[in-house]
């Protein structure tokens, strides 16, 4: 048996307002005034009020960007190595906010494995190795990597961290999501760019997993996944010169309101439980559409996903630790005096689908 017993979030320094963002994009995609109303309506129906990230210039005036080139058609565009030593300046500052807002909530714990998770920026030595030593912990310390999996990586990780724990119940396994999306934001006037640039965000989240079954927290009962392959093209994540680029097709929302009932079906088949057994249910935030396929396709009534819509506005979509702020924001309001059971789920591309069960 493994335990949650803390969760660490954080953000970058700089927020923007999500129509303040809307004018920076209209402008880097020089959008005709047709153009400009259609991405203006649909920045407003996102259901997205702010983001965060580590580049201030999308709420400042061109003189004053700093890692776009303040030009009329933004060349030279930033490349992969600017995006990465954005990344390696920033990353590792952020991830040690949120594992220090995680360890301040715990009492003399010491880490014994690190799992790093990022889909956002990648180097060798890295992130792992940064976090290890700003962190002071020992270099005999267990790590691994998550890498490139997007929006479900956390899931990944816990998955990780719970088979660590059943190994050794002295394991206390320290795990950290961390992206910096807005890092990769492109200038093409294309719908998957468009979509990204709506969407994405920075942020970073922490937790700590134990196998000291005497530790008060929520059990790790269960994780079941299930990859629709016929969505593999629709939600992708590849590498290129100018950045990593995002396919997220609008047929995504479509197939998980058709598959996540079917999802949610054998994940609680093979936990023994029933929809009933859920008190809270911890999805991931991907987008409106995301939320709205999944109310669908459970036949939710009303309040159920208030957590994941809340998230969503607050932060919008910073792909891994995005999970884990909704699982942070449900812990924060549970009522201990009553058995809690949590449901998450995430997806990313595959389209894989993966989930947990908790409780408490």
């Amino acid at each position: 048996m493994s335990k949650i017993i803390s969760i660490g979030t954080a953000v970058p320094a700089y927020k923007h307002e999500q129509s303040v963002i809307l004018d920076f994009m209209q402008r880097v995609y020089a959008l005709d005034e047709d153009d400009k109303r259609k991405l203006k309506y649909l920045y407003r129906q996102g259901g997205i009020g702010t983001r965060y990230s580590v580049i201030p210039d999308y709420s400042l005036p061109a003189a004053e960007w700093a890692f776009y080139s303040p030009t009329e058609n933004l060349e030279p565009f930033p490349k992969l190595e600017k995006r990465m030593q954005w990344y390696q300046q920033y990353a590792a500052q952020l991830s040690l906010n949120a594992i220090e807002k995680c360890m301040e909530k715990t009492t003399g714990q010491t880490i014994t494995h690190l799992i790093t998770v990022s889909c956002t920026g990648m180097s060798a030595p890295g992130l792992d190795l940064e976090l290890l030593e700003l962190l002071n912990l020992p270099a005999t310390t267990f790590r691994t990597s998550v890498n490139f999996m997007g929006c479900y990586a956390a899931i990944h990780a816990l998955k990780i961290a719970d088979a660590f724990c059943k190994a050794d119940k002295k394991a206390n396994v320290l795990i950290v999501c961390t992206e910096l999306c807005t890092l990769h934001f492109q200038k093409e006037h294309t719908i998957d760019n468009m979509t990204s640039s709506m969407l994405f965000s920075d942020g970073a989240a922490a937790v700590l997993v134990t196998g000291n079954e005497e530790q008060e927290g929520l059990t790790i009962d269960n994780f079941y996944s299930m990859v629709s392959l016929k969505g593999k093209k629709d939600m992708a994540w590849e590498l290129s010169s100018k950045g990593f680029l995002m396919t997220l097709s609008g047929y995504v929302a479509d197939m998980i309101e058709e598959d996540f009932d079917v999802l949610v079906e054998g994940a609680l088949a093979t936990a023994n439980l029933s929809k009933e057994n859920i008190t809270h249910w911890c999805i991931h935030p991907g987008g409106k559409k995301i939320l709205e396929a999944v109310h669908k396709s459970l036949g939710f009534t009303n309040g159920q996903l208030q957590p994941c819509y809340e998230v969503l506005k607050d932060y919008g979509n910073m792909s891994s630790p995005t999970v884990l702020f909704v699982l942070e924001k449900i812990i924060n309001a549970l009522n201990n005096k009553e058995k809690n059971t949590i449901f998450g789920a995430a997806f990313g591309p595959g389209l894989t689908m993966e989930t947990f069960i908790l409780s408490a």
